[in-house]
């Protein structure tokens, strides 16, 4: 049987031509704007370190915001088909950018860290809340897609006043 699949398109504008365009490193913007068909236009830019506007979002957030959003999306519905309930969830996700020597050009993320902390209802959920950061890893379309190292420090915690729904104290 054929694996399902699923076209996702965007369009890429660049905005920061200036009227002269790439006559030189220091001389063009690296504003762009992402419109995807129905969705709000995102714009972006370089990260301020290559010249871009720091107000922007830049492709280096944008990655690090895709493995953390995935990975949130998939732990969530496998907590869903599994009764756990989640009731809250924050990630302090962060990557490290390796740049290649001057010259040579190019650079690679060497490793991606997400640091979610959730919240559930029943103490009783804890163990397999834990365990289900390590299926979501496995899981994600976003992850499954990168070379990167990601690593999961998931940190669950228990709703107060839910401690011992199921007849098990908070750990």
């Amino acid at each position: 049987m054929e694996p399902t699949q699923h076209r996702f398109a965007a369009r890429l504008i660049w905005t920061g031509s200036k009227q002269t365009g790439t006559t030189g490193y220091a001389d063009y913007g690296r504003g762009y704007t992402v419109e995807v068909e129905g969705k709000p236009t995102l714009s972006g830019s370089a990260a301020p370190e290559f010249l871009g506007d720091p107000a922007r979002h830049n492709p280096e957030d944008l990655f690090i915001a895709a493995v953390a959003g995935c990975h949130m999306l998939t732990y969530l519905a496998l907590c869903a088909r599994r009764g756990v309930q989640v009731l809250a969830y924050e990630d302090e996700s962060s990557g490290v950018l390796a740049i290649d020597p001057p010259g040579d050009g190019g650079g690679r993320f060497t490793r991606v860290d997400l640091k979610p902390t959730v919240t559930i209802a029943e103490a009783g959920d804890k163990a397999v809340a834990e365990r289900l950061h390590e299926t979501a890893h496995e899981q994600c379309f976003i992850a499954n897609s990168c070379a990167v190292p990601i690593r999961c420090n998931a940190t669950v915690r228990v709703a107060k006043g839910t401690e011992n729904r199921k007849g098990e104290s908070a750990r």
